[in-house]
Formats: structure tokens, C-alpha cells, sequence
């Protein structure tokens, strides 16, 4: 793939989660969200999408905290550092005071590295996410250990 050089676009709830059923590896759409943002090329074609919204884990949904829950790309370069960069200002812009994120084992986090984002915790494997007050289907990546990120 070439380099396109790419800017920020506004990305409707409906469009990025077309993009991340096109594009991400692992992961359906998240079911909710707060905003999206996007980078396209100068023509207009959309190389990557950020996905934030309230954060998954009941314990830090305090208001003042946000997660990205979704990132795709089409592979362009520097794409989601651009990404992560861009949703982290618009959060603080919004009055949000933290924004996490996290990866999965076996991903580098060369992007989040990229942004200034820091590592702050290794997070076991676990069997799934399903609990009999909450029954949820898997979607493959159950038992894999992940990385809690956030944003300077």
C-alpha cells in the first residue's frame, strides 16, 4: 500500500462500524459509542477509524473516563497514531479527564507507543466474558491475556 497523507474526518456511528466489520481483525463493532473519528486521504477515502465510548469495565465508568473500544485500519501507515492521538484531544476537549484502552497479547502497541500513550497493567487470560447475570457470546479471543493502556 502507498503512504497517502492523511487528516481527520468526523465518522457517523453507522459508518464506522461498517469499517470495523470491513477491517478489524478480531472484534464486531462495539454495541455503543460517544464519537468516532476518522482518517481519510485527500480524497476522501477513509484509511482508519477510532471508536470511544463509555468504558467496558463497570469499575472505571466513572464519568470521567472513556475507552476507545475500536480501532481498524486498511493498513495505512501511522494511521491509528494519528488516531489515538486525535481522540485523546477531543476527549479532554469534551472535559474528559482519562482515556484507556486495551490490546491484545501478540499486539505490539507500536501505535499507542506512537501517541505518547503509556502501558499501565498486564491483564491475565480469562476463560470469557459470559457470567450467568450476564450471558455473552464469545467472539474467538477468550484466554487471551490483554494490556491496559492510557493516554498522557
Amino acid at each position: 500500500m502507498n503512504n497517502p497523507r492523511l487528516h481527520l474526518v468526523p465518522v457517523r456511528s453507522r459508518e464506522a462500524k461498517e469499517f470495523v466489520r470491513t477491517w478489524h481483525r478480531h472484534h464486531p463493532p462495539p454495541a455503543g459509542q460517544i464519537f468516532a473519528v476518522g482518517a481519510a486521504d485527500q480524497d476522501g477515502t477513509l484509511h482508519a477509524v477510532a471508536i470511544v465510548g463509555r468504558p467496558v469495565a463497570r469499575h472505571l465508568d466513572d464519568g470521567t473516563t472513556l475507552e476507545v473500544t475500536r480501532t481498524a485500519s486498511d493498513g495505512a501507515r501511522n494511521a491509528n497514531s494519528l488516531l489515538y492521538g486525535a481522540v485523546w484531544r477531543a476527549a479532554k476537549a469534551l472535559g474528559y479527564r482519562r482515556l484507556i484502552t486495551y490490546t491484545q497479547d501478540g499486539e505490539s502497541g507500536a501505535s499507542l507507543r506512537g501517541a505518547g500513550w503509556r502501558l499501565l497493567a498486564r491483564r491475565p487470560p480469562r476463560p470469557g466474558w459470559h457470567t450467568p447475570s450476564r450471558p455473552r457470546a464469545g467472539h474467538g479471543n477468550d484466554h487471551t491475556a490483554r494490556f491496559l493502556w492510557e493516554a498522557p
